[in-house]
């Protein structure tokens, strides 16, 4: 049971008090900046109206302080040449920063309810830690006042000046953000390059720069024509654009002259913006990515839940893909398949990182995997000669990983994996397994209805493992802690094989081996003479039911459960006018089997 559940029986035993109420924090920021291009410099200010709604009073604020980061010796740097397969790229590449190039993001004062604690904070490199001289009470508003300025770093990881393609900046991550506070407390993890876990609140955001760059962010732009309008090739006067962003947990934006920008209406859905500079190699894939996008917004908002916002913007820059709320920043020199493919992973986050937003700390498996499962989705519709129907590639890719023997947990906290490769997997592809193997075990159609259900009742609150897996219990009305607790909670692995086949009389006796420690309900497909072929459905005890709430399709037989702390199941069926000539486990290859060599058995004449 998840903490929030249990708040939520305390406040049913209690009679409705306080205490049991479901809660999270809420910030809105007012933040205006000006960006030096000259030297890279900006300064800014922000007055965040903090609303706490936990029902303890908070004597002390966090603030992540992302930029720092970007300098010799920093965490990132350290934490990087310290694994022994780094990302690519960062590598080494932050120890060999100068000053001109290194990141820097520094609190300059700071205030809470007009009184200032500026002697009272302590700037932990990528951590701002506040203790208030008066606590914040429970269920009550503070306005917090920051000055800040900084240094925006060479890009090298996400944000950052002068990426590989040319575009100027790009800045995510650029100013003093409140570190989230719930039921487990504060969250003030250290960058080290991993991902994130924000408050959602409304963001009103003015960005000062010469006026020869064109803006792009997250959000919508409120002085559309007069920014527009005054873009101007010199450069030499200043320009403000202002955006605002309501009910999001961050604000991106990239600044460069050379971009154009183009749009498409989602029918019953949002306007989307492309930025990006002009290449004649790369012209025609940008050109074609707007209906591809419009299709994939649609496909997903049908798939897994209306898209809520006005906008989604589509931006040349940073590193490669990069998701935050109402935008993506993207390499752009890509083929059209590349990119098409990365703007529909980055899309699909809006869901899992925009609006479900798990953290992504510890629970990163439910942002990538999701996301990932979701996009697999989409491209096979939008590209069906090349579809991947049961997320055969990410199976595939954790199987992988398994063979290697360096598999963590899922439990694993994003920042403390061994390599790289295991946390790349563990997000990427066992997130999406989880999914394939939970749409296996349901179906697709209680699957689907899991999906939507997942959404509608869990956006915007930082949902849990726990609680997608009470909604697939609803919908399915199945027991699925099993799955949990083996898939999520250890590394052990599932292998089924056909052991023997006999017949004898017109009966036919299977013998199944469960070699693996990850016990599954099986599928077992028998091929007979003449060319009739039978699916015998074998569930396990610990389901406590079936994957089929109607009837079961016309060639399937419900068989009896396989006890999980059996290492063997019997199968038996008459069949007094055909011949078995084969028995498979798994034949749509759909589980996480790791030896498929033992899950056919073929009866030669």
């Amino acid at each position: 049971m998840t903490k929030r559940n249990l708040f939520l029986l305390a406040f049913l035993v209690v009679g409705g008090n306080a205490f049991g109420q479901y809660w999270q924090q809420q910030a809105n920021y007012t933040i205006d900046l000006s960006l030096n291009t000259n030297d890279d410099s900006f300064v800014g200010k922000e007055t965040i109206l903090y609303t706490n709604n936990s029902n303890e009073e908070l004597t002390q604020l966090f603030f992540h302080l992302y930029n720092n980061a970007f300098q010799p010796g920093s965490d990132m740097d350290v934490r990087s040449m310290d694994l022994p397969d780094p990302d690519r790229r960062v590598g080494d590449r932050i120890s060999k920063l100068t000053k001109e190039q290194e990141g820097h993001l520094h609190v300059k004062s700071l205030s809470v309810n007009g009184e200032n604690i500026t002697a009272t904070y302590e700037e932990n490199e990528t951590i701002l830690e506040v203790n208030l001289l008066k606590p914040i009470p429970p269920h009550s508003v503070a306005k917090v006042e920051v000055e800040f300025f900084g240094q925006v770093p060479l890009q090298i990881r996400r944000s950052g000046k002068d990426n590989a393609e040319g575009i100027e900046f790009s800045m995510s991550q650029w100013y003093p953000k409140m570190c989230e506070y719930d039921e487990d407390g504060w969250h003030p993890n250290p960058y080290i390059g991993r991902e994130f876990y924000g408050i959602w609140g409304d963001f009103n955001v003015n960005l000062t720069l010469p006026a020869n760059y064109v803006v792009a962010a997250g959000g919508v732009l409120l002085n559309e024509d007069e920014s527009f309008k005054r873009v101007q090739k010199a450069g030499k006067n200043l320009l403000t654009w202002k955006f605002e962003a309501k009910n999001v947990h961050d604000f991106v934006w990239a600044a460069d002259p050379d971009y154009v920008r183009t749009e498409t209406q989602v029918a019953d859905g949002p306007k989307i913006y492309f930025y990006h500079q002009p290449e004649e190699k790369y012209n025609e894939a940008w050109d074609r990515l707007p209906e591809f996008t419009a299709k994939a917004f649609a496909l997903l908002s049908k798939d897994f839940g209306k898209y809520p916002y006005p906008v989604y913007n589509v931006i040349q820059g940073g590193d490669g893909g990069m998701e935050y709320p109402m935008a993506t920043l993207i390499t752009g020199k890509r083929s059209l398949p590349s990119l098409v493919g990365v703007t529909v992973h980055e899309g699909a986050h809006s869901w899992y990182q925009g609006m479900l937003a798990t953290d992504e700390s510890k629970y990163y498996w439910m942002d990538e995997g999701f996301t990932s499962f979701a996009a697999t989705v989409v491209m096979n519709a939008l590209f069906p000669a090349q579809a991947d129907p049961y997320h055969r590639e990410s199976i595939d890719g954790y199987l992988e990983l398994v063979k290697a023997g360096i598999e963590e947990p899922l439990t694993t906290h994003a920042d403390h994996f061994e390599t790289n490769y295991a946390y790349g997997v563990a997000a990427y592809s066992k997130g999406e397994t989880y999914l394939s193997q939970l749409e296996y075990i349901m179906g697709s159609e209680l699957f689907n209805q899991t999906m939507h259900t997942y959404f509608n009742e869990w956006s915007f609150k930082h949902p849990e493992p726990e609680d997608i897996l009470r909604v697939a219990e609803k919908e399915s009305g199945l027991v699925l802690d099993w799955f949990d607790e083996y898939f999520v909670g250890t590394t052990k692995t599932l292998d089924y094989a056909v052991d023997t086949v006999l017949t004898s009389k017109g009966e036919t006796e299977i013998v199944l081996e469960r070699k693996g420690l990850f016990p599954m309900p099986c599928e077992v497909t028998v091929s007979f003479d003449n060319g009739k072929e039978c699916v015998y459905y074998i569930p396990i005890d610990l389901m406590r039911g079936m994957k089929f709430r109607g009837e079961m399709p016309e060639n399937w037989n419900f068989q009896q459960d396989w006890h999980w702390v059996d290492k063997t199941y019997s199968l038996k069926f008459k069949n007094p006018n055909m011949k078995v000539v084969k028995v498979t486990v798994d034949a749509k290859n759909q589980t996480i089997d790791t030896d498929k060599t033992n899950n056919s058995y073929s009866i030669t004449k």
